[in-house]
């Protein structure tokens, strides 16, 4: 009987680590994020309480339309814990995206959140590919009004396929979701990946990674 309750309750304890696998949810009110320079933490910490202002929880400026003019012709206004410092341990954050007629916006990832897109203005086509071994792409043509999801870790993307520019909104489920732009990240890392493992990788010519690693890649 006693093995029985100790396999349940290590079970018990598995499940409940994996439901939390993502923010933790907060021990109080809220917790408005201080940067503390001598110290390193999982997070950040929090201010007193009591010191806390209606501007900890504030944000101005996502009305305003987003530089387009780069090489992918996209950009993208993050309203994360860096500039929201009350989100702080609440496990929420969003972004606005504006992309250029044909803009977009590069095949990435979010390694901490799920992704849900609404299109306020144009039209975008969006999908993302799954793990491995499958690596099945799900795509959609996203009009003014239409939502769509990418799930947590998943390469994703969207492009502006119309003629004028467009417009959407995206919440996360993460104060700080993170961003790796896949381009970014294998072609454009410091120090750079040798040439011989990614020539191997991609199965091309070295030349083709020394050309497209002498590229400008934007952080979008």
């Amino acid at each position: 009987m006693g093995a029985q309750i100790l396999i349940v309750t290590v079970f018990l304890a598995l499940t409940s680590s994996l439901a939390f696998a993502s923010d933790p949810s907060p021990l109080q009110d809220f917790c408005v994020a201080v940067d503390d320079p001598k110290l390193f933490v999982n997070g950040k910490f929090c201010k007193d309480p009591k010191l806390a202002t209606a501007e900890d929880f504030s944000f101005k400026g996502l009305d305003i339309a987003g530089n387009t003019s780069n090489k992918v012709g996209s950009n993208v206004t993050q309203v994360n814990v860096a500039q929201i410092a009350g989100l702080n341990t609440l496990g929420v954050s969003l972004a606005r995206i504006d992309y250029a007629p044909y803009g977009l916006n590069p095949p990435h990832t979010h390694p901490r959140a799920t992704e849900i897109l609404t299109v306020l203005e144009g039209t975008l086509y969006v999908g993302f590919v799954t793990s491995n071994p499958e690596n099945r792409l799900f795509t959609k043509v996203l009009n003014k009004g239409d939502v769509f999801v990418f799930p947590e870790g998943l390469i994703h993307f969207q492009f502006n396929t119309g003629h004028t520019n467009a417009v959407a909104i995206a919440g996360f489920g993460s104060q700080n979701p993170g961003v790796i732009t896949i381009a970014n990240a294998v072609f454009g890392s410091k120090p750079p990946i040798s040439d011989d493992v990614l020539a191997k990788a991609f199965q091309v010519d070295k030349k083709v990674v020394d050309y497209l690693q002498a590229q400008f890649w934007v952080n979008n």
